[in-house]
C-alpha cells in the first residue's frame, strides 16, 4: 500500500470544508449502525422497485436515518437518495447510497457499504465510502487528499492513500463490476479487448473496486448503468489520491450513466479501447 502518514479526518482542512466533512463521516458511522443491525437476519424484508432492482428494509431504514440527521444539521442543504429521491434547495446538494451493494447485502455477501457524498455546484467536494463488514472507511476533502484507516476497525489511526504508478497496460489490473453491464451497453467488444490488453481482470464489485484503485491496488475500474448515488463519494477519494475519475466516454463528472476510473497514467490508454467514437470521427480511421 501507498504512503506511510498519519493524519486526523479534520484536521488542516479548510474552514469551509471541516464541518461538511465531519458530518459525512459521522453519517456514515450512522449508516454502518443502522446497516449492521439486519445484516444476515433470516427475516430480512427485500421488495423489487420499478427497475427490478432490490431494495431491503436496512435500505431504506439507513437512508431515513441519514434524512433525520440532515435535516437536524443541514436544513438548507438538498439531498439526492437512491431510495426517496432527489429535494433540491440551492447549490449544495448531499448525495448518499445507503446500500452500495444491495444485491450482496441481501445475500450475505459481506461487500457493501455506505457512500456519502457533498457536492456543490454539481462538483464532489467531499467523498465518504464505508463497509463495516471489513472494518474499513475512506475519505476525502478537495484538496485535502485521500485517507483510510487501518484494517480492522473504522476508528483505527488514519493512512493517507495514493493511486499506483502503472502506466503500462500490459502491467495493469482492471475491475469490471460484471459482464452483463457491458453487454447490455454494447460494450462488451471493449471489455474483451480491454481484458486482453491488461495482465489481469477481476470482477471485485461495486465501491471495493475503487477503493482498491485509490490505494494503488487495482488500476482500472469500469461500469455502466451507474447513477449519481453510486458515484458522488468515489470522485473525490479516486481524486485525491490521484487518479482520474470520467464516464466510459471521457465526460467529466459523476452524472453521464457510466464511470472510468484509472490511476491517471493508464485513462487515455483506456479511452481509445472503450470509448465510443465522437459522431464526426471515423471509426475506421480511429482504430486504425
Amino acid at each position: 500500500m501507498n504512503g506511510d502518514a498519519t493524519h486526523s479526518p479534520s484536521s488542516d482542512l479548510p474552514d469551509d470544508l471541516t464541518p461538511d466533512l465531519e458530518l459525512a463521516l459521522e453519517l456514515a458511522e450512522l449508516a454502518d449502525r443502522v446497516a449492521l443491525e439486519r445484516f444476515r437476519s433470516a427475516d430480512l424484508e427485500i421488495a423489487t422497485k420499478p427497475d427490478r432492482t432490490f431494495v431491503t428494509e436496512s435500505d431504506l431504514a439507513v437512508e431515513r436515518a441519514i434524512r433525520d440527521r440532515l435535516a437536524e444539521a443541514r436544513p438548507d442543504d438538498g439531498i439526492l437518495g437512491e431510495e426517496f429521491g432527489r429535494e433540491d434547495r440551492g447549490s449544495r446538494q448531499w448525495i448518499v447510497d445507503p446500500i452500495d451493494g444491495t444485491s450482496n447485502f441481501l445475500r450475505g455477501v459481506p461487500v457493501w457499504g455506505a457512500l456519502v457524498s457533498l457536492v456543490i455546484d454539481g462538483v464532489p467536494v467531499v467523498g465518504v465510502a464505508s463497509m463495516p463488514t471489513f472494518g474499513r472507511r475512506w475519505w476525502a476533502a478537495r484538496g485535502l487528499g485521500a485517507w483510510t484507516n487501518e484494517p480492522g476497525s473504522a476508528d483505527a489511526p488514519a493512512r493517507r492513500i495514493r493511486v499506483s504508478g502503472v502506466a503500462d497496460l500490459a502491467d495493469a489490473s482492471l475491475s469490471f463490476q460484471s459482464i452483463a453491464q457491458w453487454r447490455e451497453a454494447g460494450r462488451l467488444p471493449a471489455l474483451l479487448a480491454l481484458g486482453e490488453a491488461v495482465w489481469r481482470d477481476r470482477a471485485y464489485g461495486d465501491l471495493w473496486s475503487y477503493m482498491l484503485l485509490a490505494e494503488g491496488l487495482v488500476d482500472i475500474v469500469g461500469e455502466f448503468d451507474v447513477k449519481e448515488y453510486d458515484l458522488a463519494a468515489l470522485v473525490p477519494i479516486v481524486e485525491e489520491a490521484g487518479g482520474r475519475f470520467t464516464s466510459a466516454d471521457g465526460a467529466p463528472g459523476h452524472a453521464h450513466g457510466s464511470s472510468l476510473a484509472t490511476n491517471g497514467h493508464l485513462h487515455d490508454q483506456v479511452l481509445a479501447i472503450i470509448a465510443r467514437p465522437a459522431a464526426s470521427e471515423n471509426p475506421t480511421e480511429r482504430n486504425a
